[in-house]
């Protein structure tokens, strides 16, 4: 089987790459259950200041992988619910790098991160509603981000919002040109990295405090509710025409 997410660890920064172009990095079991290994094998590593998570490609994450979910959801979501709370339990800080759109899904991801640096010309999108779905398992990590407003109207109208949309709403820090942002991380990193294992721990911990209380209050009631509507004949219908479209 062909390892969709890589894990290379170099001067105290693991780096970890989505690649899986077949489906745009879609979040697969296989891709899921990857990420969530190598998340924990980079929390675990000694010698790792910072994990910095990107993708191999021109999209970040497509969201959800439709082709599974249209045939069933069961313990998927679960599984999802786990990866999102990896990344905002883990010891090591997480950057984010957005070199391209993400979709649904993958914006959980992007809400799970400490640090999301995003190009200028990267769009986002919270497909859900428009499928009969609801950003369940998502909202998790996001609604914590982000003003009631700002998601009352991301949720509901499932519209395309810009980089700079999204770092005013909350959920993305910093936004560069498209040719700086690989810099940009490189400088977000580089700081990051001199901080102790302790300091960072410590830090990150009292940070997240509140939104991994959130996750742990919420995410079986949260994965239960986005299997539930996955597996539902009106979204089964929606996924099937997506997909035939």
């Amino acid at each position: 089987m062909t390892e969709l997410v890589h894990l290379a660890v170099e001067d105290a920064v693991a780096t970890i790459t989505l690649d899986s172009p077949a489906n745009r990095n879609a979040l697969s079991r296989q891709l899921v259950t990857e990420l969530t290994a190598h998340l924990e094998a980079a929390d675990v590593d000694p010698e790792v200041r910072v994990i910095r998570l990107r993708s191999a490609h021109r999209v970040f994450c497509a969201g959800a992988d439709l082709s599974e979910a249209s045939k069933g959801q069961s313990g998927a979501t679960a599984a999802l619910v786990a990866m999102l709370r990896r990344i905002v339990a883990a010891d090591t800080p997480v950057v984010v790098e957005l070199a391209g759109p993400v979709v649904a899904g993958g914006l959980g991801i992007v809400g799970a991160a400490d640090i999301v640096v995003a190009a200028d010309d990267v769009t986002m999108q919270l497909t859900e509603v428009r499928l009969g779905l609801a950003p369940a398992v998502i909202s998790l990590t996001l609604l914590p981000r982000l003003t009631s407003r700002a998601a009352s109207e991301l949720f509901l109208s499932g519209r395309r919002i810009t980089a700079a949309e999204a770092a005013a709403a909350g959920f993305v820090s910093r936004v560069v040109a498209p040719e700086d942002v690989s810099a940009e991380v490189d400088s977000v990193v580089a700081d990051l990295a001199l901080g102790t294992s302790q300091g960072l721990r410590e830090t990150k911990r009292l940070l997240n405090k509140d939104l991994l209380a959130h996750i742990d209050a919420h995410g079986n009631e949260m994965a239960e509710l986005s299997e539930r509507l996955f597996n539902s004949d009106e979204a089964k219908a929606a996924m099937k025409a997506f997909l035939n479209r």
